[in-house]
């Protein structure tokens, strides 16, 4: 399969089916990162998944992209632009219109698997637009309230399925913010599965494991 030139960089395995519309994966990697990471997994996944992995819009220096800036100041500490995470959510979001356009993919079969940065955007995507999205696998990160469109508390969110996972010694983001997902997920109704690894910020083979045989039951 050739890629398509579109508006955001991105690597595609193409799926097994000879017929029909097949389901689709996206994959959003973590800051600092690019599209090559999370690819590693596509070999593994079902085979009757396309898998996408796409490239964050904002480059870093050295190397590497974000989805948006994460700045350290002696006043403020540590904090995100949010600003920049909406306009990347809504980046991702007409991104995933183009891509399952331009590769006949099914738009009712649509996963998200981010990592860390990759996945508080998944978030984001996820609950404000839920009639897109089927399933997110949400590894090493949490939910940014902030970035969600303002209205998605109105939204029907009862078809999302979400797996969330997190290092129990994750020096990155703290077990903390993680362990608030299962809470804000309950109040919106969302069917879910979360845990937690012996690991820092990263993905145990057995984390792997996990996710592979959830989503085999949701695509």
């Amino acid at each position: 399969m050739t890629t398509a030139i579109l508006s955001l960089t991105h690597l595609i395995k193409p799926s097994s089916l000879q017929e029909g519309k097949p389901p689709v994966m996206f994959m959003f990697h973590g800051y600092g990162s690019n599209e090559e990471d999370l690819y590693s997994f596509a070999p593994e996944l079902p085979e009757q998944l396309c898998v996408i992995s796409v490239r964050a819009p904002y480059p870093m220096e050295p190397f590497g992209y974000a989805w948006y800036a994460i700045n350290f100041d002696a006043e403020k500490g540590k904090w995100s632009d949010d600003k920049q995470a909406m306009l990347s959510r809504d980046k991702i979001m007409a991104f995933i219109d183009e891509a399952c356009e331009a590769y006949g993919l099914d738009e009712n079969r649509i996963t998200l698997l981010g990592f860390s940065q990759g996945t508080i955007l998944s978030y984001a995507v996820a609950l404000s637009y839920p009639e897109k999205i089927k399933n997110i696998v949400a590894l090493s990160g949490y939910i940014n309230q902030n970035i969600i469109a303002e209205e998605y508390m109105t939204k029907n969110h009862e078809n999302l399925r979400i797996y969330a996972s997190h290092g129990q010694v994750d020096q990155v983001i703290p077990p903390e913010w993680a362990q608030k997902i299962p809470e804000f997920l309950n109040e919106l109704g969302i069917d879910y599965v979360y845990e937690e690894f012996p690991v820092g910020h990263g993905v145990a083979p057995q984390n792997f494991h996990s996710f592979k045989k959830w989503l085999e039951d949701k695509i």
